[in-house]
């Protein structure tokens, strides 16, 4: 579908298409006409499908028939890196429509701190903010939110995971009753289902390829022991033809410690995590956006924060622990269309967590066989597969289900699959991991 007939407002319209937009995403398509008719929304939607403007251009498209000097709509969203995300996107977009926007985070000096508080007294059209940060605020200053009009909730499970469900309904009861309101989130647990029938109304629905990777991804996973894990990395990169690279590890002293290490073997590598300054964060998410590092490590941060386009390559240094968790990592790549890698190291104890990711994505990920020098991984033999829960399981759509991958850039010879992995192999002893 075309943006022209999305009937949005023509000022709003010659800015998408100085811009380059013409054809809306299936998210868009669907959202836009039902948050223009004023009804509350739940958008289930995974990250690079263009959910970001399916809240943005209608709301811009409202406060552009307004006349409203107050506060029109409030954004919450769980990570300084979204919030900033989003609000450079309001900037391209609102430019168009002459509104104004303010992100209100954490991390700042008290000259940030400030100009927030002076900007909400003054009063925006748009604040985008995370909760703790937000509630903060409101609790030192009486601002009027009394024209507000729009709440939307972006990423409504990570702020639930991040246990901000408190501030939530307490930040809700600072605006009016009244308002339309709109929900997005990745996936739709329960959890989710009951925030939304405490502050929804009859929402429409918009599902959209919930919490499976996009089709674009080439999936593949290496059973192996901690020891192997970084030798292994080394050996991807080294083979691989891959400009942009996101490694996800499960704490901030393992992306530390990688990034001492691969800095030690001259590769191109820069660590993102919670001890970086904001001014640094930001200058690290520039140039990695501008190809000036080639590899960027973090923790989860990053799978929800980021928007950066052309990465190649990801990998799970560690397993996530929540199959969601899988889902927002593997989707920093193949964004908007484009095709792209994602590697995932499961160790011993591990297994049974990939076990349940593969269970949630309906999906069996090859399993890569290791180089021959860095000698045998462990067995890929989870729990449930003894149980012969296997039935409602289907081979990765991308690899035709012909089973396992050779290593070398994920090509060469294709064997059994699953049930043949690991035959033949001796048994190793398995030792902890001290991760």
């Amino acid at each position: 579908m075309k943006f022209q007939e999305l009937k949005l407002n023509e000022s709003l319209l010659d800015g998408l298409m100085s811009m380059g937009f013409e054809e809306a995403t299936p998210i868009q398509e669907q959202a836009i006409p039902k948050v223009l008719e004023g009804r509350d929304l739940i958008g289930c939607a995974q990250t690079g499908t263009g959910k970001t403007a399916a809240y943005l251009l209608p709301v811009l498209n409202r406060i552009a028939e307004s006349n409203s000097n107050k506060i029109n709509t409030l954004i919450l969203a769980p990570t300084r890196e979204l919030v900033q995300q989003i609000d450079q996107q309001l900037q391209g977009f609102g430019y168009f429509v002459n509104t104004s926007s303010i992100p209100i985070y954490g991390g700042g000096d008290g000259a940030t701190w400030t100009r927030q508080k002076h900007a909400m007294k003054q009063g925006v059209d748009i604040i985008v903010a995370t909760p703790g940060r937000l509630l903060s605020q409101l609790n030192t200053v009486d601002f009027d939110f009394s024209g507000l009009e729009h709440l939307i909730l972006d990423e409504a499970d990570r702020m639930l995971d991040m246990g901000f469900y408190d501030d939530i309904i307490r930040i809700i009861s600072f605006i009016p009753k009244k308002r339309q309101t709109l929900l997005f989130s990745a996936t739709m647990p329960r959890k989710i289902r009951e925030l939304a029938n405490k502050i929804l109304h009859n929402p429409a629905e918009v599902n959209i390829s919930i919490s499976k990777p996009a089709a674009g991804v080439d999936q593949v996973a290496y059973s192996v022991y901690n020891k192997q894990k970084t030798p292994l990395l080394m050996n991807l990169l080294d083979e691989g033809n891959y400009e942009s690279i996101i490694i996800f590890a499960s704490r901030k002293e393992i992306v530390k410690d990688l990034e001492k290490e691969m800095i030690r073997k001259k590769y191109d590598v820069r660590a993102f995590h919670s001890d970086l300054e904001q001014p640094e964060r930001e200058s690290l998410m520039r140039d990695f956006k501008n190809k000036q590092v080639r590899v960027l490590i973090g923790t989860d941060i990053l799978a929800r924060g980021i928007d950066v386009e052309g990465i190649d390559l990801v990998v799970n240094y560690d397993s996530p622990s929540d199959p969601e968790d899988y889902v927002h990592r593997v989707g920093r790549t193949a964004r908007a269309s484009r095709t792209g890698k994602a590697v995932t190291f499961i160790n011993e104890d591990d297994q049974r967590k990939f076990y349940k990711i593969e269970r949630m994505i309906e999906t069996v990920v090859p399993k890569g066989e290791l180089p021959a020098e860095l000698g045998e991984g462990p067995a890929y033999n989870p729990q449930p597969f003894r149980k012969n829960k296997r039935k409602n399981f289907k081979k990765s759509n991308n690899n035709k289900g012909k089973g396992n991958y050779k290593h070398k850039g994920y090509q060469g010879n294709k064997n059994s699959g699953h049930k043949s992995h690991n035959k033949g192999r001796n048994k190793q002893q398995h030792k902890k991991s001290g991760e």
